[in-house]
């Protein structure tokens, strides 16, 4: 099938035939989803979700770990969350909490922040050889975007809940989250599990670009077939020197 004719409406479909036929061959599927604040997470996995099953499709935003789950290995609550036959999950935020907002705000050590660079990449290829389906995207936004939907958030009671103590940081300290996010791509873009980067100053185009990109990762061939690739304005395979011009600083 192709989203050429109906747009939106037949990446909507192709996701669910995508599921579909996860059930069916018992495929296990995991989106990492991480990037700037306001950069378009929750509404991506709107999108993303918004026609799937609920028994088969679940949304993991963890909080901050209890007392007792900082005394366990960093990646063990995350573990616990991978998906079974036919499932998929969507980490809104994972485990890479330890190479971004931990850094930046000072949440663990730099002791335990190098360990996680180091372990992470191991584990990523292990889930990948388990069979799992590992798709990773760093949603990007440039500082006046992020400024300018932060700021609506705080104006509209039905984002209320969107609102942390956190954004303010986000601009304060975008420099750090800049060096933070550079480092982390650097040290766990693999073969296995690449990054993969998409520009969200226009959130249509970004979520479109993305769902794209996740079906042709991810959907049985005969689907992924027909989607079309997503616009390599919007959509990149990270690469060190490519980003150094393409995401925001």
């Amino acid at each position: 099938m192709s989203d050429t004719l109906s747009g939106s409406d037949a990446l909507q479909l192709a996701l669910v035939e995508t599921q579909v036929a996860a059930q069916t061959s018992g495929e296990r599927i995991v989106i990492v989803l991480e990037g700037r604040d306001a950069a378009g997470k929750d509404g991506l996995i709107k999108r993303l979700t918004e026609h799937l099953s609920v028994r088969s499709t679940r949304v993991v935003a963890l909080p901050k770990p209890s007392d007792r789950e900082k005394t366990q290995w960093f990646l063990q609550r995350y573990v616990a969350h991978l998906p079974a036959a036919g499932e998929l999950v969507i980490f809104n935020r994972s485990w890479y909490n330890r190479a971004g907002v931990e850094v930046v705000n000072g949440f663990s050590t730099a002791a335990e922040q190098a360990q996680f660079l180091r372990d992470v990449p191991d584990f990523e290829r292990m889930l990948v050889e388990s069979g799992i389906r590992l798709v990773k995207l760093w949603l990007d936004i440039s500082k006046d975007e992020q400024a300018k939907r932060l700021e609506a958030r705080r104006d509209d009671p039905l984002k209320a809940l969107k609102v942390s103590p956190l954004d303010a940081v986000a601009q304060e300290k975008w420099d750090a989250y800049s060096a933070a996010r550079d480092a982390m791509l650097l040290a766990t873009h693999t073969s296995a599990a690449p990054w993969v980067c998409v520009a969200t100053d226009h959130k249509k185009d970004a979520r479109k670009a993305a769902i794209r990109h996740i079906l042709r990762r991810v959907a049985p061939t005969e689907v992924a077939d027909g989607v079309k690739a997503p616009d390599d304005e919007v959509l990149f395979v990270f690469d060190a020197d490519v980003a150094k011009d393409r995401l925001a600083h």
